[in-house]
């Protein structure tokens, strides 16, 4: 979404699944992050290395190439389950009722197949270059220092099985919105008002003066 969002919760069976998978998204996030900071730790030494001692990093782009999967992509259920990706809401921050829950619905049901296409790819891909028989369980490594391949390639499509599970627990949430002509579903992202996202900052940032 544009704006900033918030997903609402009850005692229903859906919302206690949406918020059983919210930990696990929290710390694939949080993995993601920690993976950025080591890259830019990396990068400091491999300068400073190159720089006062004339010896950087062997091996840094190995690193980077191993890193990056965990960097791009074990976050983006949490920024799914919190409505941050980028969209265009011209149209649908025009609409109300059943038809924005049936236009929310078709978008996450796209996206659902295009995603279970990745993952079944992105795990062949991981298939070929794993393999116990060889040393480090590895078909292929990176150039420099030979780093393993397949984990960095498993990373792929095990973020985006979580993905999966996320995309199919919000197809409920509208589907089920717009059965029931809900205005406020639980388990999906809701767009904030100007007014109730300041409101937000504003408890968020009270008590901190």
């Amino acid at each position: 979404m544009a704006g900033a969002s918030t997903v609402l919760s009850d005692s229903s069976l859906l919302s206690r699944l949406d918020r059983a998978l919210l930990p696990l998204e929290r710390f694939m996030a949080l993995l993601s992050g920690v993976a950025a900071f080591s890259l830019m730790f990396l990068a400091a030494y491999s300068v400073s290395g190159r720089k006062f001692f004339d010896a950087p990093l062997a091996g840094y782009v190995d690193y980077i190439e191993v890193l990056m999967p965990l960097i791009a992509i074990m976050g983006v259920s949490y920024v799914q389950r919190e409505g941050g990706h980028i969209r265009m809401d011209i149209l649908i921050g025009n609409l109300s009722g059943r038809l924005l829950w049936f236009l929310e619905l078709l978008t996450v049901l796209l996206v659902l197949v295009l995603i279970v296409a990745l993952v079944w790819g992105s795990w062949a891909h991981f298939d070929r270059s794993f393999d116990c028989a060889r040393p480090l369980c590895s078909r292929d490594s990176t150039i420099d220092i030979g780093l393993p391949v397949w984990p960095a390639k498993l990373v792929v499509p095990v973020a985006l099985g979580v993905l999966v599970v996320r995309l199919v627990l919000q197809a409920v949430g509208y589907g089920r919105a717009m059965v029931r002509g809900l205005e406020r579903p639980v388990a999906v992202p809701l767009a904030l008002s100007v007014a109730e996202q300041a409101a937000l900052e504003a408890e968020q940032l009270e008590g901190r003066d």
